[in-house]
């Protein structure tokens, strides 16, 4: 299922913050991650809006591309969002060096091209 021009722009920001977040910790080690508050905090920020944009996109299009796990980007989202508290900064560090970098391969080939700029 090709996405509509709502789908596109929201997955189109899944794959901008989710390769924001892979630059931010790019030739950074798990101390230099766990001693920078400030890193983490801008990771956070990056998967807090790539969850953000899967929760909003349209039901359609999330059935038709089963391959993408959704309800763990979301839910992680909601952890971030609503349950600050309960923020593990191992399990993001992952996310953000794992599991974003097979997220943007996953997203990628969904997304039609941009439209042409004036």
């Amino acid at each position: 299922m090709r996405p509509d021009e709502r789908d596109a722009a929201l997955l189109w920001d899944m794959v901008r913050h989710a390769h924001e977040a892979v630059e931010f910790v790019a030739g950074k080690t798990w101390e230099n991650y766990r001693e920078d508050r400030q890193l983490r905090r801008a990771v956070e920020r990056s998967v807090q809006i790539v969850g953000e944009a899967a929760r909003e996109l349209s039901d359609d299009f999330r059935k038709a591309h089963p391959e993408v796990p959704w309800r763990p980007i979301i839910v992680q989202r909601h952890i971030l969002v609503h349950d600050y508290g309960e923020i593990e900064d191992d399990k993001i560090w992952r996310v953000a060096t794992v599991h974003l970098p097979v997220l943007i391969r996953l997203i990628t080939p969904l997304i039609p091209p941009p439209p042409p700029t004036d």
